[in-house]
């Protein structure tokens, strides 16, 4: 989804009447899930929370964002700007740290919904952890990173090096 999509989203996020037999009448009401922990992998660090907190925002909620400990600089970097150009304090938040940051925000209890993109082990410990404890809504973007199949009629070992490293890597 693009993020440019999710400009209007907040103002389609009601809920519907419906009518019954008699003089019964329901109402569906769509409110936030709450605070929302989002744990992004390495590459794209910065694209990938904006995908992913862009419909958060919108729906409501606060974030806390866990970027990988490899590459927490363009998060803090992304942090900071929002500050300056006063958004709201503690709607966002970003938490770098290693695997333990990721498993505290995965079983504390005032966390409503985990968004994870990264690997498949990971995924699975992040969706028992979940259910152990507040049985917490959870989104996972698991492995399959960049599948590339090469034939025999590929000649050229340093274009092939350059498009493989370009297209997991969004080479400029």
């Amino acid at each position: 989804m693009r993020v440019d999509n999710l400009a209007g989203f907040s103002e389609k996020l009601s809920g519907k009447y419906y009518e019954s037999a008699g003089k019964v009448t329901s109402h569906t009401e769509k409110e936030p899930v709450g605070v929302v922990a989002l744990i992004t992998s390495f590459n794209y660090p910065l694209m990938l929370t904006v995908w992913k907190l862009a419909p958060a925002l919108a729906a409501g909620n606060s974030v806390l964002i866990k970027p990988s400990d490899n590459t927490p600089l363009s998060l803090l970097l992304f942090a900071d700007l929002l500050q300056r150009i006063g958004f709201p304090a503690g709607v966002i938040s970003v938490l770098p740290g290693d695997a333990t940051v990721g498993k505290a925000l995965v079983e504390h209890m005032d966390i409503d919904k985990i968004s994870f993109t990264g690997s498949t082990p990971v995924g699975r410990m992040i969706l028992t952890a979940a259910a152990k404890t507040n049985l917490k809504r959870v989104t996972v973007e698991l492995g399959g990173k960049s599948p590339i199949i090469i034939d025999e009629n590929w000649k050229d070992m340093d274009k092939l090096c350059d498009d493989i490293f370009g297209a997991i890597f969004c080479k400029m």
